[in-house]
């Protein structure tokens, strides 16, 4: 590639391309400092499409030592970086947003092809995850410190924020764009390198939002892309937590795995930040409106086939509207979703991503079904659509006694209880160690903001099944993690709050 190159600030170089093709995003080589590497000792792994598993791609298996070489990269340039202005970092990151929006389309295609999602999915992904980075554009001009008012004139106080310095960043499979983009955008804003680790099973967007960021211009060093099998996963992981040059980790998966992260970052007491499971209930009261209700069920239960930690999975429905709302929402599962190749234009929901997903899946319902739940539709595998799909699944009749009954699912399967009152409903909602995410449909106003304050979660959706958005904090309670991503929230755990204070001032 040809590159132009000038200098907005001492020390720092720019690239801008000179050429106006396009790019094709679709890489097979690690980005670490500037340069589309292999791993040291040059082995490989393969990613496979969900669809069919066939591969799509063979890229680097990188180990530890290609781990450091990231750090050290992110930790040298973070000594020029941090120096840019606001105003810089904010033009780097909406070059970037211009860019991820011009090859909107070749990134839902890769999206599709290494997830599985459906087109019109993996669309509304990069939409979202473009988002996070002009939000953080935007953000990264409103980072202000403040003056502190104290009882002696002879001194000044301020409060000062300044970037905390290498961010390491893993991601997980299930949104491979917008995982990274709502943290890397947040990072890069205040002045923080990244060090990205995404999912085996979906590194191929994040490398290619390597390139665009290579193509905005991002200095070398500022944006690394460590790809990893599932062998070297948790050695680089392990790095990227004791390595005393990374300051701030931010992970989304498990709450299993962010438990082991959370005790590896603290003998260098590094800054965390943890998105973890959930286990969302969905309350749907006499009150609500159904159509609105079925509606943001849909949304929230099956968007990527289930598989979001903010999906809802425990269905709560009061005693006198119990068999109309399974019955409207039998008939939209129905009508609504067609499964298959995700790049086929009439394919709404593609296959789970994990082969021991669509068992644990299976194994949840047949345990189930074998004590006592009844079966409105699905229950069952779909091999003649392809190796990973699961039917839409809407059961009741479920009790404690069952497994399914109080865990997160994470595939297309609806349980649906029922209750009697508020009071209950609420007890049922909040007994889990899970608080990330919920819903309720009500329209009783007074009903609303009860409910809504007794919900031990962090994020509540009233009569909305879709609350995601970059304006607005999102994280949880409990298990469910710790630290706020998105919104204007989105950039404190990438800061360190300095205090100053001059003393000894002279008025004369």
């Amino acid at each position: 590639m040809i590159h132009s190159v000038y200098t907005l600030q001492k020390g720092i170089s720019y690239h801008y391309p000179t050429l106006s093709r396009s790019m094709h995003l679709l890489k097979d080589l690690a980005y670490i400092d500037g340069k589309w590497i292999e791993a040291n000792k040059k082995e490989t792994f393969s990613v496979h499409n969900p669809f069919d598993k066939s591969i799509i791609n063979n890229i680097p298996d990188m180990d530890v030592k290609d781990t450091q070489l990231a750090i050290n990269a992110a930790s040298k340039a973070f000594d020029s970086y941090r120096t840019t202005s606001a105003k810089e970092r904010s033009t780097l990151l909406r070059n970037w947003y211009d860019l991820m929006v011009k090859h909107a389309e070749d990134l839902a295609q890769i999206l599709t092809k290494e997830n599985g999602k459906s087109l019109i999915e993996s669309r509304a992904e990069i939409k979202y995850g473009n988002s996070f980075i002009e939000w953080f554009s935007e953000e990264a001009r409103r980072v202000d410190g403040e003056v502190l008012q104290g009882g002696d004139t002879n001194r000044y106080m301020f409060l000062m924020k300044q970037p905390v310095g290498v961010a390491a960043l893993i991601t997980p499979w299930n949104f491979p764009h917008a995982m990274i983009t709502r943290k890397a955008g947040a990072a890069l804003s205040v002045g923080c390198t990244c060090v990205v680790k995404p999912s085996e099973d979906t590194p191929l967007t994040a490398l290619a939002l390597a390139d665009l960021a290579e193509q905005a211009g991002f200095p070398h060093g500022i944006f690394n892309v460590l790809t990893t099998s599932q062998k070297n996963s948790p050695i680089v992981g392990k790095e990227l937590c004791e390595n005393p040059k990374v300051r701030v980790l931010s992970f989304t998966g498990s709450t299993l795995v962010g438990k082991i992260l959370y005790q590896q970052c603290a003998s260098t007491m590094k800054r965390l930040s943890l998105e973890l499971g959930g286990n969302a209930p969905f309350i749907v009261f006499d009150s609500a409106n159904l159509d609105l209700a079925i509606s943001g069920a849909m949304a929230s239960k099956f968007r990527n086939t289930g598989q979001t930690c903010v999906s809802a999975n425990r269905f709560f429905v009061q005693a006198s509207i119990f068999d109309e709302f399974v019955e409207m929402f039998l008939a939209r599962i129905k009508t609504d979703i067609k499964m298959g190749d995700g790049s086929k234009k009439e394919i709404t929901h593609g296959p789970l991503t994990k082969e021991n997903q669509l068992s644990i899946v299976h194994g949840l319902v047949t345990d189930a079904v074998k004590k006592g739940a009844k079966v409105h539709c699905g229950a069952t595998p779909l091999p003649e659509v392809g190796p990973l799909f699961y039917a839409p699944t809407l059961i009741t009749n479920v009790s404690k006694e069952m497994e399914i009954y109080n865990k997160e699912i994470f595939g297309p399967v609806a349980v649906i209880n029922k209750f009697d009152s508020e009071d209950e409903v609420i007890q049922k909602a909040n007994n889990t160690p899970a608080g990330l995410a919920g819903y309720f449909y009500s329209s009783d106003v007074s009903q609303i903001f009860r409910v809504a304050k007794k919900l031990e979660i962090g994020m509540v959706g009233v009569n909305e099944g879709l609350i995601s958005t970059a304006e607005a904090a999102f994280g949880g309670v409990k298990e469910s993690g710790v630290g706020r991503e998105g919104s204007r929230h989105g950039v404190d755990d990438f800061l360190d709050l300095k205090y100053v204070c001059i003393g000894n001032i002279k008025h004369n």
